[in-house]
């Protein structure tokens, strides 16, 4: 009968060893990704030759006193004011029906052209009355004034009377 195994003994690789197992795995791995390679050295050779290689370079050794400076700008109370008005505007888009801002949208601009185009005539009280009568005056006065009286209404619902 055959002895029992009572000890196992691992083989230990030396360090020139682990450096040859490293280089052909190194060597089976470029191997396979030859045309990722490829690619890779040609946009870092874009990047080299058009200077963005090194600007990104510079970057990164600056980069704490690139964030120094970010992070100075971004406290100013201007920044801050305009994240805050950005981020109040954008919740009242939210607010707003996608159509009908396109729809204001649209009638910003057509109403932009016809203010460009060249009128030389006076206005007058009778020919201001006169325009009422026209249906895309009228639309815009009528939308006109329910817009002022919403914006009052809600400029008064902080209690302040003027």
């Amino acid at each position: 009968m055959a002895k029992p195994i009572s000890l196992i003994r691992k083989k230990l690789l030396t360090e020139e060893e682990r450096q040859e197992a490293t280089i052909s795995k190194l060597k089976q791995q470029l191997a396979e990704s030859n045309e990722a390679l490829e690619k890779s050295l040609s946009i870092l050779r874009e990047l080299h030759d058009s200077g963005l290689l090194e600007a990104a370079e510079s970057m990164l050794k600056a980069k704490a006193k690139i964030a120094e400076i970010t992070l100075g700008q971004i406290s100013r109370p201007e920044i801050t004011n305009l994240i805050n008005n950005g981020m109040a505007a954008a919740g009242a888009l939210t607010s707003l029906e996608p159509e009908m801002t396109t729809k204001l949208m649209n009638g910003l601009t057509a109403g932009i052209q016809e203010a460009q185009s060249p009128d030389e005539n006076r206005i007058s009280m009778f020919s201001l009355m006169k325009s009422l009568r026209d249906p895309d005056v009228n639309r815009a006065v009528r939308f006109g004034l329910r817009f002022l009286k919403g914006l009052g209404r809600e400029l008064g619902s902080d209690g302040k009377q003027d």
